[in-house]
């Protein structure tokens, strides 16, 4: 299955899971995920069979709870848009009161510092 090249560029790649690959958002002040299932031609959540609904459910849930157990943000933003992309995708995103856009969406705010290479390798890490 072909990932978008949009979210080729703007991510990298951190593991794959039973249905999706999961990547890191190149954003410098965000633990910010994404989870690309590996289903040719789905764009919506209902495109996806009800067993790959479940799955992705399953690892929506292991993104947040790597989240809280290494960052513990103050929320967990989840969101599936897809108006830029519309390649299935879900965004996993670590949020504090103190962050750039708190309390409002991170959605076309930009970071304030540079994407860097040890938070990648930081998470990879961390999943092993």
């Amino acid at each position: 299955m072909e990932i978008d090249k949009r979210i080729i560029n703007d991510s990298d790649f951190l593991k794959v899971l039973k249905l999706s690959e999961l990547r890191l958002y190149k954003d410098g002040d965000l633990a910010w995920f994404l989870l690309v299932p590996r289903v040719e031609k789905v764009i919506e959540w209902t495109d996806l069979s009800k067993e790959n609904q479940k799955i992705l459910t399953e690892e929506i849930d292991y993104v947040c709870k790597l989240l809280k157990k290494y960052i513990n943000p103050d929320k967990i933003n989840i969101g599936t848009l897809g108006n830029m992309v519309p390649q299935m995708h879900v965004h996993i995103i670590g949020r504090f009161k103190t962050d750039r856009a708190w309390p409002g969406a991170v959605w076309g705010t930009k970071s304030k510092k540079s994407y860097q290479q040890y938070m990648l390798e930081d998470w990879i890490k961390r999943i092993g």
